[in-house]
């Protein structure tokens, strides 16, 4: 009996077309989950530096919770546990865009705090003392300069929450992995599937990191 495998690179190519239908999954699920989860992350990050204990607590209670649960667990609770309590069907692709949101949000908050907390006291008292107030202070001198401190972090968080999608073919979302399942159950060529899969998220992510360390040669970025 001959038991000598074959790569068949001509089936890995052929997957391509099929696989590249999931691609405005991935990316529509991540980029709007990431949007929201940038608005979360500036909220419980403010509320994180808070000078009142209780809104800090909040925060701390929500970072901890959707940083130390897997965010698989995360969607099975959106897209089977919620519908029991809200009395009606959440579809995938937005209980995926929602455990995006959430979890991002999570990790994202803790971006902010650092970035903002980053600025020199300095900073607030020159703006204080140029009769901004302490909102306009923050909105003008603070924020500006920490948020770009912040961006190869929120760049590398957004790579992680690319490759997060991944996990939603549990659910049915027709994203990069649930469209090369599909394709293996016609062809059952798994190894060439999943190596394209593969080469696919790493062209994505890619092209991201490239675009990270374009801007911080340009000093867009960092300090």
């Amino acid at each position: 009996m001959d038991s000598t495998f074959q790569f068949d690179w001509q089936a890995a190519f052929d997957s391509i077309p099929y696989l590249l239908k999931g691609i405005p999954y991935t990316l529509l699920i991540s980029g709007v989950g990431l949007a929201i989860g940038f608005v979360i992350g500036i909220i419980f990050g403010l509320l994180r530096i808070s000078p009142m204990a209780w809104l800090r607590w909040i925060a701390i209670i929500y970072i901890e919770v959707f940083r130390g649960t897997p965010v698989l667990v995360q969607v099975l609770f959106i897209f089977y546990g919620l519908p029991q309590i809200l009395g009606g069907p959440i579809d995938a692709v937005t209980a995926g865009i929602a455990a995006i949101a959430v979890n991002s949000g999570a990790y994202i908050s803790e971006i902010v705090r650092g970035g903002v907390q980053s600025i020199e006291r300095g900073q607030r008292e020159a703006g204080l003392s140029l009769g901004l107030t302490r909102i306009d202070t923050f909105r003008f001198v603070i924020w500006p300069q920490a948020f770009r401190r912040m961006i190869p972090a929120l760049g590398n968080q957004g790579i992680i929450s690319i490759k997060d999608t991944s996990l939603f073919a549990v659910i049915g979302v027709g994203e990069l992995v649930r469209q090369g399942q599909i394709y293996i159950a016609t062809t059952f060529n798994a190894l060439e599937v999943y190596l394209m899969v593969a080469v696919l998220y790493l062209a994505i992510t890619l092209s991201l990191s490239v675009g990270l360390r374009l801007l911080e040669r340009k000093g867009l970025v960092g300090q």
